[in-house]
This record gives C-alpha cells, structure tokens and sequence, in this order.
C-alpha cells in the first residue's frame, strides 16, 4: 500500500505537537529507551536516527552517548519543527535533516550506528531503504531498528481497529493495520541481509501501555496521529459520540469500564551489523 504509507507520513505534520505531547511520554518513550539500550550508542560515536519523527530516540541516544555525533532524518517538516524546538536533555548538539530514507543526504560510511524506531513498515520501498541504510553505514557498523508485531498481538490497537471499522466505516481502520504491515520476523531478517547487513537477528519484546481512561486513548489516537483524518468535517457533538462509542467497544473487549486498561503491546526488534 504504498500509497496510503506515503499519505500516512506527509499528513502527520498537522498533529507533530499533540503527538509529541500525548504519545511519546506513554508509548514512544518506552520503545526508544528499550531500543537505544539494544543499540549501545557509544560516547564519541556517530549515530543517525532515521524516521526520526520529533525525535525522541536521537535524544534519548545523545543523553546517554554525552559526546559523539547524532543526526536525525525525518521527510516530514512538521515533526522536524517540533524536533527542533525541544531541548535535548544534553550537552550533545542533534543535527536535524529533513529528508527520505529512500535517498539519505549523507555520505557513505558515514556513521556508526542507525536507529530506526517503528519506521521501516511505513516506507514505502523497504528494500531501498534498508539499502541506504547499510551505504550510509560504516565498516562494522551496527543496525538497531524496530517494528510492530501482529495487530492481534497487541489488544488495545486491535480492539480499537475492529471499532474505528464498525462506527466509521469498513477499511477506516487501514492506517492502523499498517503500523502492524511488517510483522513477520523472517521477512524482516530477509530484508536486512537482502540489503547486505550480517549478523541479523530479530527478537520479540513486550512494553505494557497503560491509559487511565480509555476514552483518552481513543481521543488520543484520533488528535494526535494521522487517524485524526477520519473525524475531518464532523462537528463537536458528532465527534464526541464517535469516541465515546468506541471507548465503549474497547471497554466490552477488556471487560471494564472506563476505568482504564493496561495492555502489552509487541513489537519486534532487528539488531544487525554491515
């Protein structure tokens, strides 16, 4: 689905700031500090963090090197905006690049590590970009990126997919279903030493996300991400409803009320090495 990929990336400028403020402290976060410790940036390394989105992962890697080098590559301005616009928690500067992954604005071999969070299943040429990926990469560099596993592995993302299908629309749920569009471990190790990587090695790991209140956490997914889309148009009141009838359906899947749920969430993580 290339083109719905391509849409769901150029559109996620107008949310940047309500994804920034609403998403990353409850799920980006979780992941990033869970894939920056499997990438061990080191200090003095050169680090690029691809789909960098408003870049959580390039600052929690620039926290933890304190010297060395990290860039960060997103194609959507808006994110980059706010990227830029936050401190990054050290004394290490982050140079910020607005650019594809399908053709990266960097040398060859110039860095040591690539940090690429639940990017790679929106691309959409994967091959290429896993390609530009290891040119941009050092002798022995090293590879640490992840991707959703099955929505069904995930309940609040599939219960809230079954809902979005049930009181929009059918296939109003599509942009949802691809975060979940490269969850096969096997056709991700290809990838990766089809584009000439070695040591591929892909690992299941689990986070628990939790919401006080599903509602929130529907309101959440249709602000703050390019879902937000699906309600364009409507007025307050016919909105409001929307939410609250999918809240709803979500608390009939957890068998709760709106007192919230914690749910795991999986994802798959590739550590590789050129």
């Amino acid at each position: 689905m290339p083109g719905d990929i391509e849409r769901y990336q150029m559109e996620s400028d107008v949310p940047a700031l309500l994804y920034e403020r609403y998403l990353v402290p409850v799920i980006a976060s979780r992941w990033a500090a869970d894939l920056v410790e499997r990438g061990m940036p080191k200090s003095g390394e050169r680090v690029l963090d691809v789909a960098c989105g408003t870049g959580i992962v390039a600052r929690t890697a620039a926290r933890r090197m304190q010297m060395g080098r990290v860039s960060a590559l997103d194609i959507n301005p808006g994110m980059l905006s706010v990227a830029r616009s936050l401190p990054t928690g050290s004394g290490l500067q982050i140079e910020w690049y607005e650019g594809s992954v399908l053709d990266m604005p960097f040398p060859e071999a110039g860095f040591d590590l690539i940090l690429c969070q639940l990017g790679l299943q929106f691309f959409p040429d994967r091959p290429q970009a896993l390609c530009e990926m290891f040119r941009v990469l050092g002798p022995a560099g090293r590879l640490a990126l992840s991707v959703f596993r099955e929505i069904e592995r995930t309940p609040m993302a599939h219960a809230f997919a079954e809902a979005l299908d049930k009181h929009l629309k059918p296939g109003a749920s599509k942009l949802k279903r691809v975060e979940h569009g490269l969850s096969d471990a096997d056709e991700l190790r290809r990838l990766a030493i089809d584009a000439g990587f070695r040591e591929a090695n892909v690992v299941p790991v689990t986070q628990t996300i939790q919401y006080s209140q599903t509602r929130e956490y529907v309101r959440v997914q249709l602000i703050a991400t390019p879902q937000a889309g699906l309600l364009s148009g409507m007025g307050s009141e016919q909105r409001d409803a929307i939410i609250d009838a999918i809240a709803a359906d979500m608390n009939a899947f957890f068998g709760a009320t709106d007192g919230g749920f914690a749910s795991p969430q999986e994802a798959h993580i590739l550590l590789a090495r050129k």
